[in-house]
């Protein structure tokens, strides 16, 4: 259709071309003593276009004569920038498929037509490649090579140099140089996703339990991170902050309480936080804490706790345990912390029939031991050594099977 189009314009330009002419007969004289020429005005026009032409042709010839130089130098660069193209590309498949040898040969042909252009983006690249690809060899010598070309002249790459040393540090466990790369990050590429993640690994790995935390929680919210994912984290950092702060139990209360509720739920830093303050002698804080995880959820492990570390207010134990026993009334560690606290109380009674309960429901070693110590008492040596004896079974079957029981 185009061929078309242009055919007919052509021909409608011829056209008005030949009735122009017609519409002419004036002449061109041109008189050079002793020669005179008389050409028809049309003729003249059409010689004006010709050699019109001819000048254009020879200026133009004479012009690319003396840039050919330029020119050639132009197409040798830029073949040489298609050459290292698909060499960097071959290195970058090599690198991906494992064969670190052979890329690193890919990548030191890069940049070696000799040429003299300036160095470009593959060289660059192909300088990352080779520096990767040396890390992954642990061949020091390259390694120091190839960072050493990647720092050479980075310009736009600046980034993705230090990103990249940051995780080849980061990978050989080396915080100290992994520092050192982020740190030179600008303010823009520090709030980047990527480099938040090398952040939050740098502070995992330095104990920066604080930093961690806030990162983890930034990551989630930006939902750079899911819930599972950035709990874990966040669990991690929390147990690291609770660690250096058990030597003041209020200071590790008060962190505690401004914890999130679904970290303030999680059993291990319950154990924690609960250990700390028993060790520490806070008993009432200890136990305040113990009622309210296990108001919001059951985890009868922690009354071992409860009922070691009690305050003044042992009646108001046994109260909080026997509601308690109302929701769980099969509960063998619940009704063993009942009796260690009726025995506390004196309540020889209540404590004994609350051991045997336990002991129904699970024969635990603790609980043989409760009873006989709770028998010594009574002056009921017998039944005291029956369960001496029972307790010691019990442990040499536990010890047998690898477990261990507290006492």
């Amino acid at each position: 259709m185009r061929s078309l189009f242009w055919l007919l314009t052509l021909s409608a330009l011829a056209i008005g071309v030949a009735l122009l002419g017609h519409l002419s007969d004036g002449y061109v004289l041109w008189v050079l003593p002793p020669w005179r020429i008389e050409l028809s005005f049309n003729l003249f026009v059409l010689l004006q276009f010709v050699v019109l032409a001819v000048v254009y042709l020879l200026l133009r010839a004479i012009a690319i004569t003396m840039n050919m130089p330029r020119i050639v130098g132009e197409f040798r660069s830029r073949r040489a920038r298609q050459r290292d193209e698909r060499t960097v590309a071959e290195a970058l498949r090599q690198f991906w498929e494992g064969r670190y040898g052979h890329a690193i040969k890919s990548a030191e042909k890069v940049g070696a037509g000799g040429t003299a252009a300036p160095a470009g983006p593959a060289v660059q690249l192909a300088a990352l490649v080779g520096f990767k690809a040396a890390h992954a060899l642990h061949d020091e010598a390259r390694i120091a090579e190839w960072r050493a070309r990647a720092a050479a002249d980075d310009g736009a790459w600046h980034t993705a140099r230090l990103m990249a040393e940051a995780g080849l540090a980061l990978d050989a466990r080396d915080f100290a140089a992994a520092k050192a790369a982020l740190d030179q990050l600008g303010a823009k590429e520090r709030r980047q996703i990527s480099a938040q993640r090398m952040f939050l690994r740098l502070a995992q790995g330095q104990s920066d339990w604080a930093e961690m935390l806030r990162i983890a929680r930034s990551l989630e919210k930006h939902r750079a991170l899911t819930a599972e994912q950035a709990l874990p984290l966040r669990l991690r950092a929390q147990r690291g902050m609770l660690d250096g702060l058990q030597d003041d139990p209020v200071q590790l209360m008060r962190y505690w309480r401004d914890m999130l509720s679904a970290e303030r739920l999680d059993l291990q830093l319950a154990q924690r936080v609960t250990r700390a303050l028993t060790m520490a002698g806070a008993c009432a804080e200890s136990g305040q804490l113990i009622e309210d995880y296990l108001d919001a959820r059951w985890e009868s492990v922690l009354l071992e706790d409860y009922a070691r570390c009690v305050s003044a207010d042992v009646l108001g134990h046994i109260a909080h345990c026997e509601k308690w026993l109302h929701a769980h009334p099969n509960d063998a560690e619940l009704l063993l912390a009942l009796g260690r606290l009726c025995a506390r109380q004196q309540l020889w009674g209540k404590a004994q029939s609350y051991l045997e309960a336990s002991l129904a429901v699970d024969p635990l070693c603790d609980v043989h031991v409760e009873l006989a110590r709770l028998f010594d008492h009574l002056e009921r040596p017998d039944d005291a050594n029956r369960h001496y004896r029972a307790a010691a079974g019990c442990f040499d079957q536990t010890q047998s099977r690898g477990g261990r029981k507290s006492v």
